[in-house]
């Protein structure tokens, strides 16, 4: 198996050996050179065990979704305007079940939870939300909800998006779509997303007191006016690890998120984002660019003006993108950094993050090779290691723990199980 090393500057390309050690990370950096021409012909000369793939039916109008060991397939009945769509189930290349969806609209994500799959997209021409959840034995519909679902712990959120007026926000049984509680119905809702789905709700109103609630009970967890006697006006408020963070046009203000007591502000210039990063936090600029801030004071550690858009954090690196053309998730450039002092620590011209269909610590990386070839990867961030995973073929690629699945050129699916 090919490896690229992340570690330092490399003209060859080392073996994936058994016990062989990560490189320090302590060592001086500099910029990665990958040289495929060498690679491919390693890869060649002792080729790998393949592992298995297989082709699924698609077609116009299709898409393909990965959740564990299943690839379904989603494609309408037929090719009129407004035609029904069905969900097709694979397990290894043999079709397992199909079903009928109760609307037209365009599916946009397929997932399993527990014994259900779940598939949310528009409800017709009017462009509402609607979530459905499918017994993964059969493909029976098991329930329908007129709400856009998020995964929440075991349970879903769902967020209406019908009707005039703001609606309750509902945490529901995946078995059977049953309401477990209800938040407030209110337009200042907001949800705090996490590596996992919904992990918290924060209610943000132009004036008054922001909350914070706890998104698996639903409890109120904090509550207070953040600005006493000002005018009512629309806040930007996000959370971090355990801040509450206000993004001003000055810069960002930080809360604790147990009590909403003030912790530091930071002057911050054209501020767009801020996220957690390991050890510090991670602020984009809207003109590009970004600082590593000291999540206890808000002091900024490093700056960088080429990289952002965080992509992935673990064990001290960070995968970050940079430029806003076709190249997919982060841009058309990636690199790792350091997250302690944001020095590159390697770059990573040519390659694309393939999208993710499930969470999980896998992520995939590909790069051309010409003939309608994709070269692909696992990035391995704490090791500071690019394993080469094999050759694909194809576009419009995503990925799960087990499975990657790719469009061919003629609309059908090929997919590959992931060693």
């Amino acid at each position: 198996m090919a490896v690229i090393d992340l570690g330092e500057l490399r003209d060859d390309v080392a073996s994936d050996a058994p016990g062989r050690a990560p490189r320090a990370v302590g060592r001086p950096f500099r910029v990665l050179v990958v040289l495929l021409v060498a690679l491919v012909t390693l890869a060649s000369a002792t080729p790998p065990a393949r592992p298995a793939q297989w082709t699924v039916p698609g077609g116009t109008g299709a898409s393909a979704f990965v959740s564990g060991d299943r690839v379904y397939v989603v494609r309408p009945l037929d090719w009129r305007p407004g035609a029904l769509r069905e969900v097709v189930a694979y397990r290894d290349g043999r079709e397992r079940w199909r079903s009928r969806l109760p609307s037209p609209g365009e599916v946009v994500s397929v997932w399993e939870m527990g014994d259900r799959v779940l598939a949310a997209g528009t409800n017709g021409p009017d462009q509402a939300w609607q979530t459905v959840a499918l017994e993964a034995a059969t493909g029976r519909l098991s329930w329908r909800q007129p709400a856009l679902g998020y995964p929440a712990g075991d349970a879903l959120l769902l967020q209406p998006t019908t009707g005039s007026g703001p609606q309750e926000v509902r945490r529901v049984a995946v078995a059977d779509g049953r309401t477990l509680w209800t938040a407030p119905a209110t337009p200042d809702l907001r949800f705090v997303a996490g590596p996992a789905g919904v992990e918290g709700l924060l209610v943000v109103p132009e004036t008054g007191e922001t909350v914070v609630l706890d998104a698996v009970t639903g409890e109120r967890l904090a509550a207070r006016d953040l600005h006493p006697g000002e005018l009512p006006t629309q806040r930007r408020v996000l959370t971090a690890g355990d801040l509450v963070l206000e993004i001003r046009e000055d810069g960002v203000a930080a809360y604790q998120r147990e009590t909403l007591r003030s912790r530091w502000t930071a002057d911050l210039p054209l501020l767009d984002y801020v996220d957690t990063c390991g050890d510090v936090l991670c602020a984009s600029r809207q003109t590009g660019g970004m600082w590593g801030l000291d999540p206890a004071t808000g002091a900024v550690r490093w700056a960088t003006d080429r990289w952002f858009g965080v992509i992935r954090t673990d064990g001290g690196r960070l995968l970050v993108g940079a430029g806003d053309g076709d190249g997919g998730i982060g841009g058309d450039h990636l690199a790792v950094l350091d997250a302690d002092d944001g020095r590159l620590v390697a770059d990573l011209p040519g390659w694309a993050v393939v999208a993710p269909n499930e969470f999980g610590d896998r992520l995939f990386l590909t790069r051309r090779l010409g003939g309608g070839r994709l070269l692909l990867a696992e990035l391995d961030l704490p090791g500071g290691r690019l394993p080469v995973r094999g050759v694909l073929s194809g576009v419009d690629c995503s990925a799960g723990r087990a499975l990657v699945v790719c469009r061919n050129a003629d609309g059908d699916f090929a997919v590959r199980r992931l060693p």
